[in-house]
């Protein structure tokens, strides 16, 4: 029979003779697990320059799950944390996207998954870490600064006008009002429970510290992590893909959109190069404040 894998003469057959020419990633028999980078700081870094969030990262992971003959997906991530808006978001696309395609997600921690970091990486059904990597930070942080001496040292009058007794809250020109913190402690404890509810679902039963020890805003490197549940193992990406699915396993890793327009919409907030145009000293402020805010949130896991 001419589906025969070879002929009486030893031949290669119509199947075998058919995969010969087709690419790797659709031959029979070749498993293909896609792989995605989400890294950085995540929400805006500053109004202009935005850092990691879903209407970035979506499309790649559309493109991923979509995958001809995808066995899994891979996300390899590096971030600090940043916008627990945005985090949860990217984490929820995953999640959805994973059940509508039924494919289980392979997290791979590089330097860094903490706070929204680690929040994005419970989207996976199993995460893997460096020995070194840094995991964990399951808290909610906020900070400002207190300008109100140094305006009165130089001879400035703060004029603030507003409509709501509370809109001008922790302004940093006026002295601290001890209700405004509660309010704002308030709120950051209404964000922490949520995600720590995120956690547990994710983590469930492998979770092995108590909720004193994990939900203190603590990280830990890789192997500790692992010993408290935060992740399944020891790993990099090449070495567990292959073990799993075979020498020959292709990962093809899922680059973001390039050219103009992603440029433009991407990496910068739309209206931002006609913004800078603008100002005489071009974008040179927003990058130094973005090098700066970005450099702090970093500096905080000793990267």
């Amino acid at each position: 029979m001419s589906e025969q894998i070879s002929d009486r003469a030893g031949r290669p057959g119509l199947i075998e003779r058919v995969q010969s020419v087709l690419p790797a990633r659709l031959r029979r028999g070749v498993a293909i697990v896609p792989v995605v980078r989400l890294s950085g700081v995540i929400g805006a870094v500053t109004p202009l320059r935005p850092g990691m969030t879903l209407a970035g990262v979506a499309k790649m992971l559309e493109r991923a799950f979509g995958t001809r003959n995808a066995k899994a997906v891979a996300l390899v991530i590096n971030s600090p944390g940043g916008s627990p808006v945005q985090s949860r978001q990217i984490y929820l696309r995953i999640r959805q996207l994973a059940a509508e395609k039924k494919l289980p997600v392979l997290v791979f921690v590089e330097d860094v998954a903490a706070s929204g970091g680690y929040m994005i990486a419970c989207a996976g059904d199993e995460i893997y870490c460096d020995p070194s990597s840094i995991l964990g930070s399951i808290g909610v942080v906020g900070g400002s600064f207190g300008l109100e001496g140094l305006i009165k040292k130089i001879g400035v009058e703060r004029r603030l006008y507003t409509a709501g007794s509370h809109k001008a809250m922790l302004d940093p020109f006026l002295p601290e009002n001890p209700d405004d913190v509660a309010r704002l402690k308030a709120i950051q404890r209404e964000i922490h429970a949520i995600f720590i509810t995120l956690v547990k679902q994710s983590r469930s039963s492998r979770l092995k510290g108590a909720d004193d020890v994990l939900f203190t805003g603590e990280y830990w490197a890789g192997e500790t992590a692992v010993d408290l549940g935060l992740a399944d193992g020891i790993g990099d990406l090449r070495s567990t893909l292959r073990a799993r699915y075979g020498e020959k396993v292709l990962t093809p890793v899922i680059a973001p959109a390039s050219g103009l327009l992603s440029g433009l919409f991407g990496r910068r907030a739309p209206g931002a190069g006609s913004l800078a145009a603008l100002d005489g000293l071009g974008s040179l402020p927003d990058d130094l404040i973005s090098a700066l805010e970005t450099r702090a949130i970093w500096a905080k896991f000793g990267f």
